[in-house]
Protein backbone atom coordinates (compact mmCIF):
# COMPACT_ATOMS: atom_id res chain seq x y z
CA UNK A 1 0.00 0.00 0.00
CA UNK A 2 3.12 2.26 -0.19
CA UNK A 3 2.68 3.14 3.52
CA UNK A 4 5.47 3.16 6.10
CA UNK A 5 5.24 1.86 9.67
CA UNK A 6 4.46 5.39 10.88
CA UNK A 7 1.50 5.56 8.51
CA UNK A 8 3.18 7.90 6.04
CA UNK A 9 3.63 7.12 2.31
CA UNK A 10 7.23 6.68 1.16
CA UNK A 11 8.77 9.21 -1.23
CA UNK A 12 12.29 9.21 -2.69
CA UNK A 13 13.86 12.54 -3.76
CA UNK A 14 16.84 12.25 -6.15
CA UNK A 15 18.96 15.27 -7.08
CA UNK A 16 22.69 16.04 -7.04
CA UNK A 17 21.94 19.56 -5.74
CA UNK A 18 21.52 19.42 -1.94
CA UNK A 19 19.48 22.65 -1.99
CA UNK A 20 16.85 20.99 -4.19
CA UNK A 21 16.62 17.78 -2.17
CA UNK A 22 16.32 19.83 1.01
CA UNK A 23 13.59 22.08 -0.41
CA UNK A 24 11.53 19.26 -1.91
CA UNK A 25 12.12 17.02 1.11
CA UNK A 26 11.06 19.70 3.60
CA UNK A 27 7.84 20.53 1.72
CA UNK A 28 6.90 16.85 1.33
CA UNK A 29 7.76 16.02 4.93
CA UNK A 30 5.56 18.88 6.15
CA UNK A 31 2.77 17.49 3.99
CA UNK A 32 2.93 14.07 5.65
CA UNK A 33 5.38 12.05 3.53
CA UNK A 34 8.15 9.76 4.75
CA UNK A 35 11.10 11.25 2.82
CA UNK A 36 14.34 9.58 1.73
CA UNK A 37 17.00 11.47 -0.23
CA UNK A 38 19.49 10.26 -2.84
CA UNK A 39 22.25 12.16 -4.67
CA UNK A 40 22.59 9.99 -7.79
CA UNK A 41 20.75 7.54 -10.00
CA UNK A 42 23.13 4.78 -8.89
CA UNK A 43 22.28 5.39 -5.25
CA UNK A 44 18.58 5.40 -6.14
CA UNK A 45 18.90 2.05 -7.96
CA UNK A 46 20.25 0.52 -4.75
CA UNK A 47 17.10 1.71 -2.98
CA UNK A 48 14.55 0.47 -5.54
CA UNK A 49 13.60 -2.58 -3.50
CA UNK A 50 14.41 -1.01 -0.15
CA UNK A 51 10.86 0.32 0.33
CA UNK A 52 7.51 0.25 -1.41
CA UNK A 53 7.91 3.72 -2.89
CA UNK A 54 4.72 5.65 -3.48
CA UNK A 55 6.41 8.53 -5.32
CA UNK A 56 9.84 9.34 -6.74
CA UNK A 57 10.97 12.91 -7.46
CA UNK A 58 14.02 12.82 -9.73
CA UNK A 59 16.13 15.43 -11.50
CA UNK A 60 16.57 14.85 -15.24
CA UNK A 61 20.22 15.97 -15.35
CA UNK A 62 22.22 13.79 -12.97
CA UNK A 63 25.93 13.12 -13.00
CA UNK A 64 25.64 9.53 -14.28
CA UNK A 65 22.43 7.97 -15.52
CA UNK A 66 19.74 10.54 -16.24
CA UNK A 67 16.21 10.90 -14.90
CA UNK A 68 14.65 9.01 -17.80
CA UNK A 69 16.75 5.95 -16.90
CA UNK A 70 15.49 6.26 -13.32
CA UNK A 71 11.93 6.58 -14.60
CA UNK A 72 12.27 3.41 -16.69
CA UNK A 73 13.86 1.46 -13.84
CA UNK A 74 11.23 2.36 -11.25
CA UNK A 75 8.30 1.82 -13.64
CA UNK A 76 9.66 -1.64 -14.51
CA UNK A 77 10.34 -2.66 -10.90
CA UNK A 78 7.46 -0.81 -9.19
CA UNK A 79 4.82 0.04 -11.82
CA UNK A 80 2.48 1.57 -9.19
CA UNK A 81 5.08 4.18 -8.24
CA UNK A 82 4.43 7.74 -9.37
CA UNK A 83 7.52 9.40 -10.86
CA UNK A 84 7.90 13.17 -11.11
CA UNK A 85 10.81 14.41 -13.23
CA UNK A 86 12.37 17.77 -12.33
CA UNK A 87 14.44 19.88 -14.72
CA UNK A 88 15.94 23.30 -15.09
CA UNK A 89 16.20 22.85 -18.86
CA UNK A 90 12.63 21.98 -19.78
CA UNK A 91 11.66 21.36 -23.38
CA UNK A 92 8.42 20.37 -25.10
CA UNK A 93 10.01 17.12 -26.26
CA UNK A 94 11.14 16.41 -22.70
CA UNK A 95 7.62 16.91 -21.38
CA UNK A 96 6.23 14.69 -24.12
CA UNK A 97 8.81 11.97 -23.41
CA UNK A 98 8.27 12.17 -19.67
CA UNK A 99 4.50 11.84 -19.66
CA UNK A 100 4.25 9.35 -22.53
CA UNK A 101 6.88 7.08 -20.95
CA UNK A 102 4.93 6.98 -17.70
CA UNK A 103 5.95 10.01 -15.61
CA UNK A 104 3.23 11.50 -13.44
CA UNK A 105 4.47 15.03 -14.09
CA UNK A 106 7.35 17.11 -15.47
CA UNK A 107 8.26 19.85 -13.01
CA UNK A 108 10.14 22.93 -14.25
CA UNK A 109 12.81 24.55 -12.06
CA UNK A 110 12.70 26.95 -10.39
CA UNK A 111 9.37 25.93 -8.89
CA UNK A 112 7.59 27.68 -6.07
CA UNK A 113 6.40 26.31 -2.75
CA UNK A 114 2.76 26.65 -3.80
CA UNK A 115 3.32 24.59 -6.95
CA UNK A 116 5.14 21.88 -4.99
CA UNK A 117 2.48 21.78 -2.27
CA UNK A 118 -0.35 21.45 -4.82
CA UNK A 119 1.50 18.62 -6.54
CA UNK A 120 2.09 16.94 -3.20
CA UNK A 121 -1.61 17.11 -2.36
CA UNK A 122 -2.63 15.72 -5.75
CA UNK A 123 -0.20 12.83 -5.33
CA UNK A 124 -1.41 12.01 -1.82
CA UNK A 125 -4.92 11.52 -3.21
CA UNK A 126 -3.67 8.89 -5.65
CA UNK A 127 -1.04 6.83 -3.84
CA UNK A 128 -3.44 4.06 -2.83
CA UNK A 129 -5.06 1.80 -5.41
CA UNK A 130 -3.38 3.28 -8.48
CA UNK A 131 -3.45 1.06 -11.56
CA UNK A 132 0.00 0.49 -13.11
CA UNK A 133 0.67 2.32 -16.34
CA UNK A 134 1.80 0.21 -19.27
CA UNK A 135 5.34 0.97 -20.37
CA UNK A 136 5.77 1.66 -24.05
CA UNK A 137 8.85 1.50 -26.21
CA UNK A 138 10.48 4.95 -26.47
CA UNK A 139 10.87 6.38 -29.93
CA UNK A 140 13.06 9.07 -31.43
CA UNK A 141 12.32 12.63 -30.21
CA UNK A 142 9.99 14.66 -32.42
CA UNK A 143 12.21 17.07 -34.35
CA UNK A 144 9.22 19.30 -35.14
CA UNK A 145 8.17 19.59 -31.48
CA UNK A 146 10.34 22.50 -30.43
CA UNK A 147 9.73 24.68 -27.42
CA UNK A 148 10.66 25.40 -23.84
CA UNK A 149 7.91 27.81 -22.86
CA UNK A 150 5.62 26.80 -20.01
CA UNK A 151 2.59 27.18 -22.29
CA UNK A 152 3.84 24.72 -24.90
CA UNK A 153 5.30 22.31 -22.37
CA UNK A 154 1.83 22.17 -20.82
CA UNK A 155 0.41 21.15 -24.19
CA UNK A 156 3.02 18.42 -24.60
CA UNK A 157 2.19 17.05 -21.15
CA UNK A 158 -1.40 16.58 -22.30
CA UNK A 159 -0.23 14.96 -25.53
CA UNK A 160 1.96 12.51 -23.66
CA UNK A 161 -0.87 11.50 -21.33
CA UNK A 162 -3.48 10.79 -24.00
CA UNK A 163 -1.32 9.56 -26.88
CA UNK A 164 -1.54 5.88 -25.92
CA UNK A 165 -5.34 5.93 -25.69
CA UNK A 166 -7.75 5.51 -28.59
CA UNK A 167 -9.82 8.52 -27.55
CA UNK A 168 -10.69 11.12 -30.19
CA UNK A 169 -8.82 14.40 -29.67
CA UNK A 170 -9.97 17.90 -30.62
CA UNK A 171 -7.18 20.42 -31.22
CA UNK A 172 -8.12 24.09 -31.25
CA UNK A 173 -6.16 27.30 -31.60
CA UNK A 174 -5.42 30.05 -34.05
CA UNK A 175 -4.25 29.30 -37.59
CA UNK A 176 -0.58 28.43 -37.79
CA UNK A 177 -0.14 27.26 -34.19
CA UNK A 178 1.08 23.79 -35.20
CA UNK A 179 -2.00 21.61 -34.89
CA UNK A 180 -0.78 19.07 -37.45
CA UNK A 181 2.61 18.82 -35.68
CA UNK A 182 0.79 18.02 -32.42
CA UNK A 183 -1.44 15.51 -34.23
CA UNK A 184 1.66 13.78 -35.60
CA UNK A 185 3.09 13.63 -32.08
CA UNK A 186 -0.12 12.04 -30.79
CA UNK A 187 0.08 9.44 -33.55
CA UNK A 188 3.81 8.86 -33.13
CA UNK A 189 3.45 8.15 -29.42
CA UNK A 190 0.45 5.87 -29.83
CA UNK A 191 0.19 2.12 -30.35
CA UNK A 192 -0.74 2.97 -33.97
CA UNK A 193 2.61 4.63 -34.69
CA UNK A 194 3.63 1.99 -37.26
CA UNK A 195 0.37 2.41 -39.18
CA UNK A 196 -0.78 5.17 -41.53
CA UNK A 197 -1.26 8.80 -40.53
CA UNK A 198 -3.67 10.39 -43.01
CA UNK A 199 -4.15 14.17 -42.90
CA UNK A 200 -7.24 15.67 -44.53
CA UNK A 201 -7.84 19.41 -44.95
CA UNK A 202 -11.63 19.49 -44.84
CA UNK A 203 -11.67 23.13 -45.91
CA UNK A 204 -9.86 22.33 -49.16
CA UNK A 205 -12.38 19.71 -50.34
CA UNK A 206 -15.77 20.72 -51.70
CA UNK A 207 -18.91 19.64 -49.87
CA UNK A 208 -19.86 17.48 -52.87
CA UNK A 209 -16.61 15.51 -52.89
CA UNK A 210 -15.60 15.17 -49.24
CA UNK A 211 -17.70 12.06 -48.57
CA UNK A 212 -16.20 10.28 -51.59
CA UNK A 213 -12.70 11.46 -50.67
CA UNK A 214 -12.96 10.14 -47.13
CA UNK A 215 -15.19 7.09 -47.47
CA UNK A 216 -14.64 6.11 -51.12
CA UNK A 217 -17.19 5.29 -53.82
CA UNK A 218 -18.32 2.48 -56.10
CA UNK A 219 -18.31 2.51 -59.87
CA UNK A 220 -21.23 4.44 -61.37
CA UNK A 221 -22.20 6.18 -58.13
CA UNK A 222 -21.79 9.60 -59.81
CA UNK A 223 -20.56 11.07 -63.07
CA UNK A 224 -16.90 10.26 -63.49
CA UNK A 225 -16.90 7.34 -61.05
CA UNK A 226 -15.55 4.83 -63.58
CA UNK A 227 -14.21 2.39 -60.98
CA UNK A 228 -14.49 1.42 -57.34
CA UNK A 229 -12.26 3.56 -55.15
CA UNK A 230 -11.28 3.20 -51.50
CA UNK A 231 -11.31 6.42 -49.48
CA UNK A 232 -8.78 7.89 -47.09
CA UNK A 233 -10.63 6.36 -44.12
CA UNK A 234 -9.85 2.87 -45.38
CA UNK A 235 -6.28 3.92 -46.18
CA UNK A 236 -5.90 4.83 -42.50
CA UNK A 237 -7.27 1.51 -41.20
CA UNK A 238 -5.57 0.69 -37.86
CA UNK A 239 -3.93 4.12 -38.01
CA UNK A 240 -4.92 7.75 -37.46
CA UNK A 241 -7.03 10.21 -39.44
CA UNK A 242 -6.33 13.90 -38.87
CA UNK A 243 -9.33 16.05 -39.88
CA UNK A 244 -8.10 19.62 -40.12
CA UNK A 245 -10.62 22.49 -40.40
CA UNK A 246 -13.37 20.14 -39.23
CA UNK A 247 -15.81 23.06 -38.82
CA UNK A 248 -15.73 23.61 -42.60
CA UNK A 249 -17.78 20.43 -43.16
CA UNK A 250 -21.55 20.46 -43.76
CA UNK A 251 -24.13 19.15 -41.26
CA UNK A 252 -25.08 16.44 -43.79
CA UNK A 253 -21.55 15.10 -43.89
CA UNK A 254 -21.22 15.45 -40.12
CA UNK A 255 -24.03 12.90 -39.68
CA UNK A 256 -22.01 10.31 -41.64
CA UNK A 257 -18.84 11.18 -39.81
CA UNK A 258 -20.63 10.67 -36.49
CA UNK A 259 -21.70 7.18 -37.58
CA UNK A 260 -18.14 6.31 -38.54
CA UNK A 261 -16.96 7.40 -35.09
CA UNK A 262 -19.73 5.73 -33.10
CA UNK A 263 -20.04 2.45 -35.02
CA UNK A 264 -16.58 2.11 -36.53
CA UNK A 265 -18.34 1.55 -39.86
CA UNK A 266 -18.46 3.37 -43.21
CA UNK A 267 -20.21 2.99 -46.53
CA UNK A 268 -18.67 3.96 -49.81
CA UNK A 269 -20.76 6.42 -51.82
CA UNK A 270 -23.31 4.46 -53.85
CA UNK A 271 -22.86 1.23 -51.91
CA UNK A 272 -25.13 -0.61 -49.47
CA UNK A 273 -22.24 -2.62 -48.07
CA UNK A 274 -20.96 -1.65 -44.62
CA UNK A 275 -17.22 -1.78 -44.01
CA UNK A 276 -15.64 -1.93 -40.58
CA UNK A 277 -12.63 0.37 -40.30
CA UNK A 278 -10.56 0.93 -37.16
CA UNK A 279 -9.17 4.46 -37.00
CA UNK A 280 -8.28 6.94 -34.29
CA UNK A 281 -9.62 10.41 -35.12
CA UNK A 282 -7.85 13.68 -34.33
CA UNK A 283 -9.80 16.77 -35.39
CA UNK A 284 -8.72 20.40 -35.47
CA UNK A 285 -10.23 23.83 -35.94
CA UNK A 286 -9.08 27.43 -35.67
CA UNK A 287 -12.62 28.46 -34.68
CA UNK A 288 -14.49 28.34 -31.40
CA UNK A 289 -16.24 25.01 -31.99
CA UNK A 290 -18.73 25.52 -29.17
CA UNK A 291 -19.75 28.82 -30.78
CA UNK A 292 -20.21 26.99 -34.08
CA UNK A 293 -22.46 24.49 -32.29
CA UNK A 294 -24.52 27.29 -30.76
CA UNK A 295 -24.86 28.91 -34.18
CA UNK A 296 -26.17 25.65 -35.64
CA UNK A 297 -23.25 25.19 -38.04
CA UNK A 298 -21.78 22.18 -36.24
CA UNK A 299 -23.63 19.22 -34.78
CA UNK A 300 -23.66 19.08 -30.99
CA UNK A 301 -23.51 15.26 -30.88
CA UNK A 302 -20.46 15.21 -33.15
CA UNK A 303 -18.79 17.90 -31.05
CA UNK A 304 -19.25 15.85 -27.88
CA UNK A 305 -17.93 12.76 -29.66
CA UNK A 306 -14.80 14.52 -30.92
CA UNK A 307 -14.26 16.44 -27.69
CA UNK A 308 -13.35 13.40 -25.57
CA UNK A 309 -10.00 15.15 -25.08
CA UNK A 310 -9.59 18.84 -25.91
CA UNK A 311 -6.17 20.47 -26.31
CA UNK A 312 -5.85 24.21 -26.91
CA UNK A 313 -2.66 25.32 -28.66
CA UNK A 314 -1.32 28.68 -27.51
CA UNK A 315 -0.54 31.40 -30.09
CA UNK A 316 3.13 32.16 -30.66
CA UNK A 317 2.84 35.53 -28.89
CA UNK A 318 2.09 33.58 -25.67
CA UNK A 319 5.21 31.42 -26.03
CA UNK A 320 7.85 34.01 -26.90
CA UNK A 321 10.63 31.93 -25.34
CA UNK A 322 10.19 29.55 -28.29
CA UNK A 323 10.47 32.08 -31.12
CA UNK A 324 14.26 32.07 -31.51
CA UNK A 325 14.44 28.30 -31.05
CA UNK A 326 11.93 27.85 -33.88
CA UNK A 327 13.53 30.52 -36.06
CA UNK A 328 16.96 28.91 -35.87
CA UNK A 329 15.44 25.53 -36.68
CA UNK A 330 13.72 26.93 -39.80
CA UNK A 331 16.94 28.65 -40.92
CA UNK A 332 18.99 25.47 -40.40
CA UNK A 333 16.51 23.55 -42.53
CA UNK A 334 17.20 25.86 -45.50
CA UNK A 335 20.97 25.60 -45.08
CA UNK A 336 21.14 21.95 -44.05
CA UNK A 337 23.88 21.20 -46.61
CA UNK A 338 25.92 24.37 -46.09
CA UNK A 339 27.32 26.40 -43.14
CA UNK A 340 24.64 27.28 -40.62
CA UNK A 341 23.00 30.65 -41.16
CA UNK A 342 23.47 33.26 -38.45
CA UNK A 343 21.20 36.01 -37.12
CA UNK A 344 22.18 39.58 -36.32
CA UNK A 345 21.32 40.75 -32.80
CA UNK A 346 18.88 43.32 -34.23
CA UNK A 347 17.08 40.65 -36.26
CA UNK A 348 16.78 38.36 -33.23
CA UNK A 349 15.36 41.20 -31.13
CA UNK A 350 12.81 42.06 -33.81
CA UNK A 351 11.78 38.40 -34.20
CA UNK A 352 11.10 38.25 -30.47
CA UNK A 353 9.18 41.55 -30.41
CA UNK A 354 6.96 41.05 -33.45
CA UNK A 355 3.53 39.61 -32.44
CA UNK A 356 3.28 37.01 -35.25
CA UNK A 357 -0.47 37.08 -35.99
CA UNK A 358 0.09 34.17 -38.39
CA UNK A 359 1.87 32.26 -35.60
CA UNK A 360 4.45 29.55 -36.38
CA UNK A 361 3.48 29.39 -40.05
CA UNK A 362 4.16 33.12 -40.50
CA UNK A 363 7.45 32.85 -38.60
CA UNK A 364 8.53 29.92 -40.75
CA UNK A 365 7.72 31.77 -43.99
CA UNK A 366 9.59 34.87 -42.82
CA UNK A 367 12.71 32.99 -41.72
CA UNK A 368 12.86 30.64 -44.72
CA UNK A 369 12.61 33.62 -47.08
CA UNK A 370 15.26 35.54 -45.14
CA UNK A 371 17.60 32.54 -45.02
CA UNK A 372 17.29 32.08 -48.77
CA UNK A 373 18.21 35.68 -49.65
CA UNK A 374 20.69 36.62 -46.91
CA UNK A 375 24.48 36.65 -47.21
CA UNK A 376 24.91 34.06 -44.48
CA UNK A 377 23.60 36.29 -41.71
CA UNK A 378 19.92 37.17 -41.43
CA UNK A 379 19.60 40.90 -40.81
CA UNK A 380 16.56 43.13 -40.33
CA UNK A 381 16.62 44.06 -44.03
CA UNK A 382 16.16 40.38 -44.97
CA UNK A 383 12.92 40.06 -43.03
CA UNK A 384 9.49 40.75 -44.60
CA UNK A 385 8.53 44.42 -44.83
CA UNK A 386 5.66 44.05 -42.34
CA UNK A 387 8.13 42.72 -39.75
CA UNK A 388 10.71 45.43 -40.47
CA UNK A 389 8.14 48.17 -40.02
CA UNK A 390 6.79 46.83 -36.73
CA UNK A 391 7.56 49.06 -33.77
CA UNK A 392 7.78 47.37 -30.41
CA UNK A 393 7.36 50.74 -28.68
CA UNK A 394 3.57 50.72 -28.49
CA UNK A 395 1.65 53.17 -26.31
CA UNK A 396 1.63 51.93 -22.72
CA UNK A 397 -2.12 51.32 -22.59
CA UNK A 398 -2.57 49.77 -26.01
CA UNK A 399 -1.80 46.42 -27.53
CA UNK A 400 -0.51 45.93 -31.06
CA UNK A 401 -3.39 45.25 -33.40
CA UNK A 402 -1.22 42.83 -35.35
CA UNK A 403 -1.32 40.56 -32.30
CA UNK A 404 -5.05 40.35 -32.71
CA UNK A 405 -6.07 42.79 -29.96
CA UNK A 406 -6.94 46.48 -29.93
CA UNK A 407 -7.76 48.85 -27.13
CA UNK A 408 -6.74 51.88 -25.16
CA UNK A 409 -7.26 50.53 -21.70
CA UNK A 410 -8.07 47.44 -19.67
CA UNK A 411 -11.80 48.12 -19.69
CA UNK A 412 -12.12 47.70 -23.46
CA UNK A 413 -13.13 44.19 -24.52
CA UNK A 414 -10.71 42.10 -26.58
CA UNK A 415 -11.62 41.39 -30.17
CA UNK A 416 -12.81 37.91 -31.09
CA UNK A 417 -10.67 35.48 -33.04
CA UNK A 418 -13.06 35.83 -35.99
CA UNK A 419 -12.47 39.61 -36.07
CA UNK A 420 -8.73 39.08 -35.95
CA UNK A 421 -8.89 36.62 -38.85
CA UNK A 422 -11.05 38.96 -40.92
CA UNK A 423 -8.74 41.91 -40.35
CA UNK A 424 -5.67 39.84 -41.22
CA UNK A 425 -7.23 38.53 -44.44
CA UNK A 426 -8.20 42.08 -45.44
CA UNK A 427 -4.66 43.33 -44.79
CA UNK A 428 -3.14 40.55 -46.89
CA UNK A 429 -5.55 41.36 -49.74
CA UNK A 430 -4.59 45.03 -49.46
CA UNK A 431 -0.93 44.07 -49.58
CA UNK A 432 -1.47 42.11 -52.81
CA UNK A 433 -3.62 44.83 -54.37
CA UNK A 434 -6.67 42.58 -54.30
CA UNK A 435 -4.89 39.72 -56.08
CA UNK A 436 -6.63 36.69 -54.56
CA UNK A 437 -4.17 34.12 -55.93
CA UNK A 438 -1.24 35.95 -54.32
CA UNK A 439 -3.19 36.45 -51.08
CA UNK A 440 -4.07 32.74 -50.95
CA UNK A 441 -0.36 31.86 -51.26
CA UNK A 442 0.57 34.20 -48.40
CA UNK A 443 -2.22 32.84 -46.21
CA UNK A 444 -1.39 29.26 -47.27
CA UNK A 445 -4.95 28.39 -48.21
CA UNK A 446 -6.57 27.49 -51.54
CA UNK A 447 -8.68 29.94 -53.55
CA UNK A 448 -12.00 28.37 -52.48
CA UNK A 449 -11.10 28.68 -48.81
CA UNK A 450 -10.04 32.31 -49.34
CA UNK A 451 -13.35 33.05 -51.09
CA UNK A 452 -15.22 31.56 -48.12
CA UNK A 453 -13.16 33.68 -45.71
CA UNK A 454 -13.90 36.84 -47.72
CA UNK A 455 -17.60 36.01 -47.72
CA UNK A 456 -17.64 35.05 -44.03
CA UNK A 457 -16.03 38.34 -42.99
CA UNK A 458 -17.88 40.42 -45.60
CA UNK A 459 -14.66 41.93 -46.97
CA UNK A 460 -15.47 44.33 -49.79
CA UNK A 461 -13.34 45.97 -52.48
CA UNK A 462 -13.87 49.27 -50.65
CA UNK A 463 -12.42 47.78 -47.44
CA UNK A 464 -9.31 46.66 -49.32
CA UNK A 465 -8.92 50.06 -51.01
CA UNK A 466 -9.22 51.86 -47.66
CA UNK A 467 -6.53 49.67 -46.11
CA UNK A 468 -4.21 50.35 -49.05
CA UNK A 469 -4.62 54.09 -48.51
CA UNK A 470 -3.57 53.92 -44.84
CA UNK A 471 -0.60 51.62 -45.37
Amino acid sequence: MNISTNGKPHVLVIDDEPAITSLVGDVLRDDGWDVTKAESAEQAFELVRDKDWAVVFCDVQLGGANGFTVLKKFKEELPRTKVVLMTGHGTATGALDATSFGAYDYLLKPFGLDELQLLSQALREQVVGVKPRRLRIPYEPDEAVLGRSAAFIGVMKQVGRVAATNLPVLLTGESGTGKEVVALSLHGRSTRANQAFVAVNCGAISAELIESELFGHVKGSFTGADRDRAGLWEEANHGTVFLDEITETTPAFQVKLLRALQQGEIRRVGSNQTLRVDVRVIAASNRDVEAEVEAGRFRKDLFYRLNAVSIVLPPLRERREDILLLAKSFADRVHSLSPAVKFSIEALELLEQYPWPGNIRELENAVVRAAAICDGTIRVKDLPERVQQYSAHQPENSVATEAGVTGTGPAEELNSLAEVEGRHVAKVLAHTGGNKQAAARILQVDRKTLDRMIKRHDISTADIATLRLVR
